[in-house]
Parts: C-alpha cells; sequence; structure tokens
C-alpha cells in the first residue's frame, strides 16, 4: 500500500471533514475566515486527521463522530502554527506567505485564539469526557512545549533528552491523541487505546525528527521554508545536538559564535552545513526517526490485521521517507 491508496481508503471521510473545516469557520468576524482558510489551504499533508479516521476505523468505529473530531485535531495544529509564527518571526509557512506577514501579528494571535476556543466548544458538543480529557491534556502539554522551546533558543547545551521533550510536547503529543481518540470512538480496549497513543507518539516524534532534517537540507520550493530557518531562528535541534557532541573545541566555539550573532549570513550557513555533513548529523537524526517508526509499527500488533492496520504502517512509513 502507498499513501495514494491510503488516502483513498478513507477519500470520502476526508472529503467531509474539508467541509466540516467550514463549517467550523463560521464567523460574523470576515477576517476570521480568511485567516482561518489561508492557512488550512496551504498544503497541509492532514496526517493529524487522517491517523484519528484510520485508528477509529481499524477499532470498529463507523458513525459520524469520527469528521468533527478529526476536524478539532487539525483546527489545534493550526491554532499552533499561527501561533508558531509569531513567535519565530516566520516570513514563510509551507512555500507561501505566513499569516503574520500578510495580515500582521496581531491578527494572526487572535485568529490562532479563535480556532482553539473553537476547538473546545467542539470537544464540549461532542460530550465524550475521555475525548475531552485526551485534547485537553494535549493541548497544555504542547503549551508548556512551547514555552521550553523559547526557554531553549540558542541554548548550546541543550542535551538530547530536553530537545526530545521539546519534541514529545509540542508536536508528538497531538499526533498520540489523534490515535488515542480512534480507539476511543471504536471502543477499544485499553491495552488496544494505549497501544494506539503510543504508536501516534512514536511518529510524532520521528515526524518532527524528519523536520529537523529537513530545515538543513530540503529544497525551499520543495519544503517550505529556508534552508537553516530552525538555526537562524536559534532552535539546535538533533542534527546540529550531535554535531556538537562530536566536533572539536574550535568547531564547537565558531558555532556558538554563530548562533550568538544576529542574522544568519550565508556563509555562516554554509559553514555549519558542511559541519553537521562531516559528523554525519543527518544520518543520526535520521536512524532515530527510523528506529521510532520500527517502535510504532510493533505497537501495533495489539490491533486486529487488515486493510486500517496496513494503512497505518504505511503513513509511519511515510514520514520517514518523505523529502528523501
Amino acid at each position: 500500500m502507498d499513501m495514494t491508496s491510503v488516502f483513498q481508503l478513507i477519500e470520502e471521510d476526508l472529503k467531509k471533514v474539508e467541509a466540516q473545516f467550514e463549517e467550523n469557520l463560521r464567523s460574523e468576524v470576515p477576517l476570521i475566515p480568511t485567516i482561518g482558510r489561508y492557512i488550512l489551504a496551504s498544503g497541509g499533508k492532514r496526517i493529524r486527521p487522517l491517523l484519528l479516521l484510520l485508528s477509529a476505523r481499524l477499532c470498529g468505529y463507523r458513525g459520524d463522530r469520527s469528521i468533527p473530531l478529526a476536524s478539532i485535531v487539525e483546527f489545534v495544529h493550526t491554532a499552533t502554527l499561527l501561533h508558531d509564527d509569531v513567535v519565530d518571526n516566520a516570513n514563510l509557512r509551507r512555500g507561501q506567505k505566513s499569516a503574520n506577514i500578510v495580515w500582521g501579528n496581531e491578527a494572526s494571535v487572535l485568529v490562532g485564539d479563535f480556532l482553539f476556543t473553537k476547538s473546545f466548544s467542539l470537544m464540549v458538543a461532542d460530550g465524550d469526557l475521555a475525548v475531552l480529557k485526551a485534547l485537553s491534556d494535549a493541548t497544555t502539554r504542547m503549551a508548556e512545549g512551547e514555552v521550553l522551546q523559547l526557554l531553549k533558543t540558542c541554548d548550546l547545551g541543550i542535551s538530547e533528552d530536553q530537545y526530545l521533550e521539546v519534541v514529545v510536547n509540542k508536536t508528538a503529543v497531538l499526533i498520540a491523541a489523534a490515535c488515542q481518540i480512534g480507539a476511543i470512538l471504536g471502543g477499544a480496549a485499553p491495552v488496544q487505546v494505549q497501544a494506539l497513543r503510543d504508536f501516534g507518539m512514536d511518529v510524532g516524534i520521528a515526524f518532527q525528527l524528519m523536520d529537523d532534517c529537513l530545515d538543513y537540507v530540503a529544497d525551499r520550493e520543495e519544503f517550505g521554508k529556508a534552508v537553516g530557518a530552525d538555526l537562524s531562528e536559534g532552535k539546535i535541534t538533533l542534527p546540529l545536538i550531535h554535531t556538537m557532541r562530536e566536533c572539536s573545541d574550535a568547531e564547537r566555539a565558531r558555532v556558538a559564535a554563530i548562533v550568538a550573532n544576529e542574522g544568519l549570513e550565508a556563509v555562516d550557513l554554509e559553514w555549519v552545513l558542511a559541519l553537521i555533513a562531516r559528523y554525519q548529523g543527518i544520518e543520526f537524526t535520521r536512524e532515530c526517526a527510523r528506529r521510532r517508526i520500527e517502535a510504532a509499527k510493533e505497537r501495533l500488533g495489539a490491533l486486529p490485521v487488515g486493510l486500517e492496520r496496513e494503512a497505518l504502517e504505511t503513513v509511519a512509513d511515510y514520514v520517514v521517507t518523505r523529502g528523501r
């Protein structure tokens, strides 16, 4: 099975999720749907809704609640993107001008707030306390992850464990919650709910690890932002953390000087890219991601064999092959 087959498997449900976005964005304030549509239509793969829908079907769910809940997880994710771009002073998001560049920081923050609050309104309307707890716990940890990342900005002493704590909270918990909610909808046994949550956590960590690789190696047109954007924003990610462990004191000092400078000069970026290549920071990070995906797929052993399980395995494999 390939990703095209995965999308075809739940094509009708995904269309309903897209229609739900439009419903959820309704507002008498025209700027809200304008910015919401802009960022929602900017090319995301809908990985989170996809995983929720597949997890629900794998656990035998065939009702309609999965549609609004799938839209909620994407709304929460979209809200964080709007806020992230303001915090990071980003110029691009998925290859187009970020919303804060087009409409300003104030509008981006406030529309992000709308998406968050709308999401919680929809969660309450669903009425399932287990679902509400899963999503509220995830969003709390996501906020903690954002603050921790801010505290670690330009910190070349960040450890791999501290970096992974940021990754888990900022990215992986929402993907884990999407899979967990699918299992809850299907009335799965507790061991299966936990297995799907753990699957999502591993996939989410691998997803961010690969994003951090792509920041250093992907083409701008392919990845949607400039190479080295994370470094220019002071984000110290695993390719560089590994490199800093392996390089010489003199090389480490030069990296520190580059990170301390305002703005990232092209010559300095090229030097850092060459240093990461010399010490195989990208290869190390990709291998970490690959191990996470293998662990994720093993967790699916607690679930029934079938098309949906195969589809989840395909999505997991896609995470570590995109952009290569």
